[in-house]
């Protein structure tokens, strides 16, 4: 048996989100119930909403960055209570059983991960994601929000903190490392935070020099414009790492040229496009090319606990979720600094 709650879904691919609701299901042994406070908005979000990474599951109730309050556990939960502050980030289940897993790597699951929303969980029901009032997620795929996180700011973190932190302490940003974000938006501008906090020497690569004054405020310690191309120049073989948030394509060759000799490029945005790209850029120096996918749920109660630890919460702008589909287009524009958080009291 469900029950329906308010959300706002996307009935079609590109068709503007509108106001529905959608059914929950009821609280299993280890569920939790949570009533959602904040939900932030990810580019994945529009992506997905508009097909652009492949045929979507409709109506789509997109949101994976949950922030919200236990307000009901199943009979065998151990890990939450009533009352708790608790995340939901980009996936809600796993096999379980595969090596990933029993790793605690869910986000690598060899059967897939259930994402959070636009996934089929293990039922084979569509799943809905934070763009509502409540969700009932299984307590081992939640995380404790820190007592220090307000809720609001938060929130991005359960996607935007964690694609970034995973990959900084993998490739083991800390002191003595040079690392550059490439693009200072919702995701970079944690990237920022967290680098700097980790003890790096950090630079923002952006389009333009226009967010300098918001970069070296987060934390960088430099910030070059990548439209200009003497940057390239002056900053050949500078990086221990680079991590690329853009969404859009870029020039591969000439972002490796930035990197040591052993030097790694780590891409979590995540072009609708192809890229090409010339081979030598790797050979030479031995620069490694790689991916980072969100991460996992140590990793983001990890996450979390440093992010509170340093004082680190997203920069947002709150929007009531009528003011939705504005946003998305702003977020195409660029226009937000940095990260939209729906009110979901407004749903």
């Amino acid at each position: 048996m469900s029950t329906n709650v308010f959300a706002y879904a996307a009935p079609a691919a590109h068709a503007p989100l509108e106001r529905t609701t959608i059914p929950r299901r009821t609280v299993g042994e280890h569920d939790v119930l949570i009533e959602i406070a904040y939900a932030g908005i990810c580019h994945s979000d529009i992506h997905q909403a508009r097909d652009g990474w492949g045929e979507g599951i409709f109506p789509m109730v997109p949101g994976h960055e949950i922030a919200g309050v236990v307000t009901e556990t199943g009979p065998g939960v151990t890990r939450h209570k009533v009352g708790d502050r608790v995340g939901v980030g980009c996936f809600v289940d796993s096999c379980r059983a595969c090596d990933y897993c029993r790793q605690g790597l869910e986000q690598y699951c060899v059967q897939g991960m259930t994402g959070t929303y636009n996934a089929l969980d293990r039922n084979g029901e569509p799943t809905y994601g934070g763009y509502s009032t409540h969700i009932v997620v299984d307590e081992n795929y939640t995380v404790r929000i820190p007592d220090g996180l307000a809720l609001d700011v938060a929130a991005p973190l359960l996607c935007a903190g964690v694609t970034l932190y995973s990959p900084l302490v993998h490739w083991k940003a800390g002191p003595g490392k040079n690392v550059a974000i490439v693009g200072l938006g919702g995701l970079g501008h944690m990237g920022v935070k967290i680098a700097h906090a980790l003890g790096a020497e950090v630079t923002v690569l952006s389009q333009s020099l226009r967010k300098q004054e918001d970069g070296l405020r987060l934390g960088a310690d430099h910030f070059h414009a990548t439209s200009d191309p003497e940057t390239f120049e002056k900053l050949a073989g500078t990086f221990d790492l680079i991590v690329s948030t853009v969404s859009a394509p870029l020039d591969l060759g000439a972002y490796l040229s930035l990197l040591k000799t052993d030097g790694a490029m780590v891409n979590v945005g995540a072009p609708e496009e192809p890229v090409s790209l010339n081979l030598f850029s790797v050979i030479g120096g031995r620069k490694t090319l790689a991916g980072s996918m969100i991460g996992s749920i140590a990793e983001t109660q990890d996450m979390l606990d440093f992010c509170a630890e340093h004082g680190l919460g997203a920069d947002i702008e709150l929007i009531r979720a009528d003011q939705i589909n504005e946003a998305y287009e702003r977020v195409l524009k660029s226009d937000v600094r940095y990260r939209f958080v729906i009110d979901a009291a407004t749903i």
